[in-house]
């Protein structure tokens, strides 16, 4: 009779009530993400999900607080390791287009590896905050805004870029602009990731490059206004 395997470390250490857990969250996953994808979200239930895991219902709460934290259970595990590696590739000697180009790669690759599952946890996050796995997600979400700005910091440091606003702030900007072209980028059949890449790093080069106002182009007072209005029926 063959002998078996020898156990990793981590699984002889642990004990036979936290595997039944592991094995428990991992099977909630996976029916939640199974159902999400066949279903839709809104098709999907709680009842069913616990069914399809072979647990009880009270249990999935355990772990989630509600149908829409299991949407985000299903990828908060995947979604920190994937922006830990996004860190891990930021360069002491690249550009600082270069290493928000960088960052941001690693976010597409992940979102499109599951592009269903990923469109809708992003229409579930534009207006939903609670729960400990949206919390997850959110707490996720604020830290590649402050990598992002992290990167701004560090090109005004070397005066590669100039800004009377904040690195903070500066940051921001540019993870606003990337969530908008994550999302335009996934509703495209192909899901082409160069082209993805190609169409941020247009929208970034604009952003950081500036659009050289005029004066009066940011006039936002009665004056400002009315002096716009006569230039244009001056064209």
């Amino acid at each position: 009779m063959p002998d078996k395997a020898p156990k990793s470390s981590g699984e002889a250490s642990l004990g036979q009530r936290e595997k039944n857990k592991i094995d428990k969250l991992k099977r909630i996953k996976e029916a939640a993400r199974e159902l999400f994808l066949s279903n839709g979200f809104d098709d999907a239930t709680t009842r069913a999900i616990a069914s399809r895991a072979g647990v009880g219902i009270g249990t999935v709460f355990i772990y989630a607080d509600n149908k829409r934290d299991l949407l985000f259970l299903v990828a908060n595990d995947e979604l920190e390791e994937t922006t830990d590696k996004a860190e891990a590739s930021i360069r002491d000697d690249a550009s600082c287009l270069h290493n928000l180009l960088t960052v941001f790669r690693h976010h597409y690759e992940f979102f499109g590896r599951q592009p269903k599952l990923a469109r809708l946890m992003l229409r579930e996050m534009t207006f939903y905050d609670s729960g400990r796995q949206a919390d997850r997600f959110h707490a996720t979400r604020e830290r590649v805004i402050r990598l992002v700005s992290s990167i701004m910091q560090r090109a005004l440091d070397r005066r590669t870029i100039q800004a009377s606003e904040d690195a903070g702030f500066i940051g921001w900007v540019a993870f606003c602009i990337y969530q908008v072209e994550l999302r335009r980028w996934l509703t495209t059949q192909a899901l082409d990731i160069d082209d993805g890449m190609v169409a941020l790093q247009r929208a970034l080069r604009l952003f950081m490059q500036g659009l050289a106002p005029t004066d009066g182009c940011l006039d936002v007072s009665q004056r400002g206004r009315q002096r716009a209005r006569r230039a244009a029926r001056a064209r």
